[in-house]
């Protein structure tokens, strides 16, 4: 009798100490065995907080008995090298910086929305955010170059458009987004998330629900939602509904967080992201935390169980094991996934992930108006890398200039003069 020894590998986990992200991947990792017997080995440079994650993710991995082999270090490199998957969740003093990116736009006049992924905000956030990845990129080619890296931090579109166009790193984003989409039309249908498919395709936080069907039968979703959405709460994500009204696809993912690309997006609400609630969230979690690691508290029933949206850890299944697995939704480098969108730029659609890596599923052109709309944004992402990758103030500036958000080019400068001093830390030539 022929016996096989299960396939195993080395996750390496960037950025592990970041609470919200590493729980729900610790939620994914040891709830299922399919990687039992491989290795996962976390990073941050936060000794404190790196020894928190390490030491939660001993209690869930014995819990779950998912039996994986946990490492921890500070040192990025002799982590990566022998990595075949690197998972990363890191962010550049992520709060204080995010909160310029939101307050000083609006102090000279721009409405926006959430100043991370659009708008000048979304620029700083690349600006900051790109060299850093790029040295991530530069030992990854160095030290396991056919590992497969998968993003979870944002800027999602300018990450995967930097390293698409000016790396070989194999590099995947993944975000919920599509999920939190189909909430919002489930609410209007009356019907169970799993009980509906969507599959979408478009930008990141700007995808387009293509097709909206009954998971059970394939029934075509789109009249009844059509039909109900007229006597809905008219208050309900209104500018989602606009937009629907008026290109005849629903788009993702909320009023906010798509808002960041329109220059009417602040009618969707222009408070911004909510960092007390954040920063008292985080507070408590990390005090659970702690408690579950003490045995003190017991683990939360929700911490047993997958998490809700996230797919990293089924397209390292899927690519370990050659499953075949379909994914629902990805931000990758275009190349004609999306044909009437430019090939070099980040795109999100659904993908396959197979032993040959992953692989974007496309679901042909968009609609041509949506198209349009969306290459205003591509314009923005592409001038906003190249700023990046260049460390220019002068391509910032021109970035700032095509952005829909900005109106006015008093504030374009003021806004770059002043958060320019603020990254000024971070911001290098990347290539």
């Amino acid at each position: 009798m022929v016996t096989t020894t299960p396939k195993t590998t080395k996750i390496v986990f960037l950025g592990a100490g970041s609470a919200a992200f590493g729980l729900s991947m610790y939620r994914d990792l040891f709830t299922t065995t399919e990687l039992a017997g491989s290795t996962l080995t976390l990073v941050d440079t936060n000794p404190a907080a790196l020894d928190r994650m390490t030491a939660l993710a001993r209690v869930l991995n014995e819990k779950g008995g998912a039996g994986l082999v946990i490492e921890q270090t500070t040192d990025r490199r002799a982590a990566l090298r022998g990595a075949e998957f690197v998972v990363n969740s890191v962010a550049i003093d992520r709060n204080r910086l995010w909160k310029l990116d939101f307050e000083v736009p609006k102090k000279h006049g721009i409405r926006h929305t959430l100043g991370e992924n659009g708008g000048p905000g979304g620029l700083f956030f690349t600006l900051r955010t790109l060299p850093l990845i790029f040295d991530f990129a530069r030992d990854i080619e160095e030290l396991c170059p056919d590992a497969q890296f998968i993003n979870l931090s944002n800027p999602e579109s300018r990450v995967v458009l930097g390293l698409g166009k000016y790396t070989k790193v194999k590099t995947l984003g993944l975000c919920h987004g599509v999920f939190l989409a189909r909430w919002f039309v489930c609410q209007i249908l009356g019907m169970l998330e799993k009980d509906v498919e969507v599959w979408g395709a478009g930008l990141n936080h700007f995808q387009w629900l293509m097709h909206l069907r009954d998971k059970a039968t394939g029934r075509d979703l789109y009249p009844l939602l059509r039909e109900k959405e007229k006597t809905h709460d008219p208050a309900f994500t209104p500018l989602t509904r606009r937009l629907f009204h008026a290109f005849g696809l629903w788009p993702t993912c909320s009023d906010d967080h798509m808002g960041e690309y329109l220059p009417y997006g602040w009618e969707g609400g222009e408070h911004g992201f909510n960092f007390a609630e954040d920063e008292r969230g985080r507070g408590i979690l990390n005090d659970l935390m702690d408690g579950v690691i003490a045995g003190t508290t017991p683990i939360p029933d929700d911490w047993t169980q997958p998490s809700w949206g996230e797919r990293a850890v089924q397209v390292i299944a899927g690519v370990l094991h050659n499953q075949k697995r379909f994914i629902e939704s990805g931000i990758v480098y275009n190349q004609g996934a999306i044909p009437n969108l430019p090939p070099d730029l980040a795109v999100e659609v659904p993908l396959l992930a197979d032993a040959a890596g992953v692989h974007p599923i496309s679901l042909g052109p968009l609609p041509d108006p949506i198209a349009k709309l969306l290459h205003v944004q591509a314009s923005v992402q592409q001038l906003a890398v190249e700023a990046a990758v260049h460390a220019s103030k002068d391509l910032a500036l021109q970035a700032l200039l095509i952005d829909p958000v900005v109106n006015s080019t008093d504030a374009a400068v003021k806004i770059l003069d002043e958060l320019w001093e603020a990254n000024r830390p971070y911001i290098r030539p990347c290539v």
